[in-house]
Parts: C-alpha cells; sequence; structure tokens
C-alpha cells in the first residue's frame, strides 16, 4: 500500500471517530438537561406552609398600682423664696390651724408649724429635737388652747376673717439666733375672726420660711 492510500485512509478514520465524538457529545448533553430539567419539576421540596397562632380571645392586662410619695420638706436644702400667704400651701395650713382653735385640738394646726427636720439644719444647738419639742411645740399648743378658750362658749362657731402679715421679712442669716442655717422671718402678724356677733383679734409672734413657704413658730410670744 502506498503512502497516498493510507494517509487517505487515516484522514477517513479520524473524520468517522470524530462524528462519533461530537454525536456523544450531543447526546450526553442532552441527557443533562433533560435530568436537570426533571429535577427542577419533580424533586424541589413543597413550600412550607407557616401555621400562624390563633388570635386569643382573653385580654390580660397587667394593672401597676399608683403609688405617693411623701417627701419631708424638712429633709430638703433652703432656698432663698420670699412666701405669700396666699401660697395654696400656706392657706391650707392656715385652715388646719383655725380649726385647731375652734375644736381645741392642737393637731390639726401642726402642718402650719416649723418642721422638726427643718429645724435641725437651721439650728446649731446641742439638742434641736428636744428644743423642737419640749419648749416650741409645747408652747405652740398652750397658746391655741389658750386662743380656743378666749373665744368663749361660741367657740365651735367662730370664723377666721383674715390675717394681716408686716411687709417687712428680714433674711436672717447664720450666727444670728443660733442658727447655723438662714431662713426669712417675719414678726408681729396679726389674725381675726368673728364669733357670737363680735370680732376679734390674736397675735402670730413669730413666723420663718422654709423652701419659700411659711410656718409659724411662736404664736402668742416668743419665749
Amino acid at each position: 500500500m502506498t503512502n497516498r492510500a493510507q494517509r487517505r485512509r487515516y484522514r477517513r478514520r479520524r473524520s468517522r471517530a470524530a462524528v462519533i465524538i461530537a454525536a456523544l457529545v450531543v447526546v450526553t448533553i442532552a441527557g443533562i438537561g433533560a435530568l436537570l430539567t426533571t429535577r427542577g419539576r419533580g424533586t424541589s421540596p413543597p413550600a412550607r406552609r407557616v401555621r400562624s397562632a390563633p388570635a386569643s380571645t382573653t385580654t390580660t392586662s397587667t394593672t401597676i398600682a399608683p403609688t405617693t410619695t411623701t417627701i419631708d420638706p424638712g429633709t430638703l436644702p433652703q432656698t432663698m423664696d420670699l412666701p405669700t400667704t396666699s401660697d395654696p400651701q400656706f392657706q391650707a395650713g392656715l385652715a388646719g390651724f383655725w380649726q385647731a382653735v375652734v375644736t381645741d385640738d392642737p393637731a390639726p394646726a401642726m402642718p402650719l408649724f416649723f418642721p422638726l427636720s427643718a429645724y435641725i439644719q437651721v439650728k446649731s444647738i446641742s439638742d434641736p429635737t428636744s428644743d423642737w419639742n419640749q419648749r416650741l411645740v409645747a408652747n405652740y399648743q398652750n397658746d391655741i388652747h389658750a386662743l380656743h378658750a378666749s373665744l368663749g362658749p361660741a367657740a365651735s362657731t367662730a370664723q377666721l376673717s383674715g390675717l394681716d402679715v408686716p411687709a417687712n421679712a428680714q433674711w436672717i442669716q447664720p450666727g444670728v439666733e443660733y442658727n447655723k442655717g438662714s431662713y426669712w422671718r417675719v414678726e408681729g402678724s396679726q389674725g381675726h375672726y368673728t364669733v357670737g356677733g363680735r370680732t376679734g383679734s390674736f397675735p402670730i409672734a413669730s413666723m420663718i420660711s422654709w423652701r419659700g413657704h411659711w410656718y409659724i413658730v411662736h404664736l402668742a410670744r416668743i419665749a
């Protein structure tokens, strides 16, 4: 066989092999595509259904009980606010004071009296608590009893008709009157009342301030 014939035979064989390989590649690609299509249609997991919880038919509410906090003003620091007699706190205290007078019971008058906790802050003495109780409060209560007695048999019908407070309040500095703190002080106030068809008056010897409010510290006299 000549070399030329061999070359022609080799070229024919190579052409047939290329055709066979190309056919196999086409078949393989088609098979892979069909497989992927089948998996895409039939083997993907079904979508999950999320079940929502049923709506509650009852409502639960939590109620927090309100709390009230009463702060003793005497535990707070002093201020330089000048008090007025139109202050609602003072007016309420004055009403309680007059109730104490007409009923001969000093208890309702105590909110208008200078607080012990503030007195402890103000006074530079060895035992301010004892002085407050045994001297100041004792005198205050005795003066209320005496004022009640002065109203006579119709004391329970007595009406407070007014209160005059001088406009000469002074800011008392530490070092005065055994003080380590300061306050406004006004002396010589005068209360007025009517009872049994007559009018009368009574002194409030001294009031001092705490945080912008007036408090009685001496009623009939400074002692």
